[in-house]
């Protein structure tokens, strides 16, 4: 008698993101995620930081997507609140390349939806790299008056 692990709905939810974002899908790929998500990208360029909600976390794959960045699952798997998932991920335009693997650590909320993900980069030098090399900062004066504060 063989019996069937039971599918983890967590890892599932993880897998359709993956395939929403190959599919360029933001609806789909936001019906994984919780609207007060916080992704956290580690490094020092442009895109690195957390991104607070829907919008922001979108406008970031927005970007991504600019690039050709692509994603390739090779693990998937869950524990409780959390999905680990190890992908190989790269770009296919742009200056420079990305080709490297990245863990992210998926926390799903009392709801079942994504509320917080860290990624882990297996080569942030060469993250850091393709970013400032295709994602330049906007000019100083532009830069400088974006949320800028008169003195009082």
């Amino acid at each position: 008698m063989t019996s069937e692990a039971v599918p983890d709905p967590k890892v599932e939810a993880v897998d359709r993101f993956f395939s929403a974002y190959a599919a360029g899908d933001v609806t789909a790929m936001s019906s994984v995620l919780a609207p007060g998500i916080e992704w956290t990208v580690p490094g020092h360029h442009p895109l690195s930081g957390t991104k607070s909600g829907l919008g922001e976390v979108v406008s970031f794959f927005d970007q991504l997507g600019k690039a050709g960045f692509r994603a390739e699952p090779v693990f998937l798997g869950g524990d409780g609140e959390y999905v680990v998932d190890i992908h190989r991920g790269w770009t296919t335009r742009g200056v420079g390349r990305v080709d490297t693997m990245w863990a992210l650590v998926w926390h799903f909320d009392a709801d079942g939806r994504v509320d917080r993900v860290d990624n882990l980069s297996g080569d942030q030098h060469q993250m850091d790299t393709y970013v400032w090399a295709n994602y330049p900062l906007a000019p100083l004066p532009a830069r400088l008056a974006r949320g800028r504060k008169e003195p009082a």
